[in-house]
């Protein structure tokens, strides 16, 4: 696919079909090759939930915990609680289901928009976009060093395009627990808030995780390692367009008992600090358990 067709692809994964009045079911994207995506069933948990709420009411926040791992052969059905809605905000339980079991948990917080007190840290001085090379350029120059069973896995093509700032293969030696990447979907998304929210929260469980295995000098296709995500929390500050480049600054304060856990601030290119990400994962190495 082109990435028209790779935008357009996500777009419609994330336009979920209703079967009941508080019941939707997924369709899975190409991201999570064998394996379901966690950004795919976070994106669709939050669709799910955002269409039991009225429109005046954007989500500010959302938790979720990953309980078991999605199949990617069958789609996934989201089932929504309704669990209050008042003056100002509203609030939503969203359980992701396959072969009848939960692996996956949503709650997610809406608010009349209003204005208040306001700060923010500011961006870091970081280099442009257009001055890094490609995500794909760089994937391509360390092929050679990937093992055959994740080469695929490893050059697959992707809806959202990643620049970063510091290009180090993983496994190629201990790095500090910070990383800055750009981010942007490959091609244009149509002109809508809630689609925009959405993707966002699909992409930004992409590279969050790899910040608390650089320490350690952990590449994610050793198979001494059993790497997942296990939560996620997202909130959003300002509007945004995930069609033009936003930087994902990331840290991982704190690894122990076989967790990573990491943190994201998100700004667009004006330096407007739009979205925060909280997220802790496995990184299990299995010679030491």
């Amino acid at each position: 696919m082109n990435a028209e067709e790779m935008v357009a692809d996500l777009v419609s994964a994330l336009d979920l079909e209703r079967i009941e009045e508080n019941l939707f079911r997924g369709r899975n994207t190409g991201e999570g090759f064998r394996r379901l995506f966690g950004g795919q069933v976070i994106a669709q948990a939050l669709v799910a939930a955002s269409r039991t709420v009225a429109d005046d009411r954007p989500p500010h926040s959302l938790h979720a915990y990953f309980m078991r791992e999605g199949d990617h052969s069958v789609p996934v059905v989201y089932q929504v609680e309704r669990d209050r809605d008042g003056k100002s905000f509203s609030t939503r339980r969203v359980i992701a289901i396959q072969h009848g079991r939960p692996i996956f948990n949503l709650a997610a917080s809406f608010q009349v928009e209003e204005k208040g007190l306001e700060h923010q840290f500011d961006m870091p001085d970081v280099p442009a976009p257009e001055t890094l090379i490609s995500d794909m350029d760089w994937r391509l120059q360390f092929a050679d060093q990937i093992p055959e069973a994740a080469l695929e896995r490893f050059l697959q093509e992707r809806p959202i395009e990643f620049r970063r700032v510091d290009p180090s293969i993983p496994g190629s030696g201990a790095r500090p627990p910070q990383q800055n990447i750009w981010f942007k979907a490959i091609a244009p998304v149509p002109d809508d808030a809630a689609l925009h929210r959405c993707m966002l929260a699909y992409a930004s469980d992409m590279t969050l995780l790899s910040t608390s295995e650089r320490p350690h000098n952990i590449a994610w296709w050793d198979e001494a390692m059993q790497i997942a995500s296990l939560d996620h929390a997202l909130w959003f500050h300002a509007p945004f367009r995930v069609d033009d480049w936003l930087l994902y600054v990331q840290d991982s304060p704190r690894s122990s008992g076989a967790r990573g856990f990491n943190r994201g601030l998100i700004y667009d290119r004006s330096g407007v600090l739009v979205a925060s990400v909280t997220q802790e994962g496995l990184i299990r190495n299995r010679d030491l358990a």
